[in-house]
């Protein structure tokens, strides 16, 4: 039997592996050495502000179609008639909602480490991963220096990304509810939120935002 062996490979640490890492990102010089020790990079500003507002704008997407309405104002002896009555799809319950559990949402994604853009992020197997999948299928022995079963974990990666994604929501609630109620059919939130205030308009910061991945570009033979 064939044996690949890959120990300690940066393609897939796990977050168990990278918690130590984790915790102490902060400067700059910790978050280099880390990429340096680990071969992790961590998602930047961009990057975050980027997949909140896809998952966000996702989620707002599916909720805005019902047609579901919620009473309010109201006590349990009320006359229906009296009761006052609201769209879902457009009251605070809706976005409180979906505020809950976007960052969540986020350890859905997998790091796809042939892209070397911010499309790195993303959901499904990586090419990688595919590939050793493939081997194990065809009897080959791969050893990564942790078990198979832990392969579709979340990377440290992707849960530093989600961590980073609760705090920016917590700095930038105030913002995405203005958004919310007195935006949404005049500015995207993307830019609203993103290239405007979190990015503050700069345009180097912000040309992660809208690349989109790419067969064949940014990418490379990891193996």
């Amino acid at each position: 039997m064939r044996t690949i062996v890959l120990l300690a490979c940066v393609i897939c640490l796990p977050n168990a592996l990278m918690g130590k890492q984790q915790n102490n990102k902060g400067t700059k010089g910790e978050t280099d050495f880390t990429e340096k020790e680990y071969g992790v990079r961590y998602a930047d500003t961009c990057e975050v502000c980027k997949y909140l507002v896809t998952e966000l704008d996702a989620e707002l997407l599916v909720t805005g179609r019902t047609h579901d309405v919620i009473e309010t104002g109201y006590h349990i002896d009320t006359p229906p008639e009296k009761r006052k009555v609201k769209k879902y799809s457009t009251s605070e319950l809706r976005l409180i909602e979906t505020l809950e559990s976007v960052c969540s949402r986020l350890l859905e994604y997998r790091l796809h480490k042939e892209r070397t853009d911010s499309t790195r992020f993303d959901r499904g197997t990586s090419q990688t991963f595919q590939v050793l999948n493939n081997l194990v299928a065809k009897g080959v022995k791969v050893d990564l220096g942790i078990p198979h079963e832990l392969w579709d974990e979340p990377p440290a990666e992707v849960t530093n990304l989600k961590t980073q994604c609760e705090k920016m929501l917590e700095t930038h609630e105030p913002d995405i509810e203005e958004w919310y109620f007195q935006q949404t059919d005049k500015i995207p939130l993307m830019k609203y939120l993103c290239e405007e205030r979190v990015l503050k308009n700069d345009p180097e910061l912000s040309k992660c935002l809208y690349e989109k991945p790419t067969k064949g570009k940014n990418s490379k033979d990891e193996l």
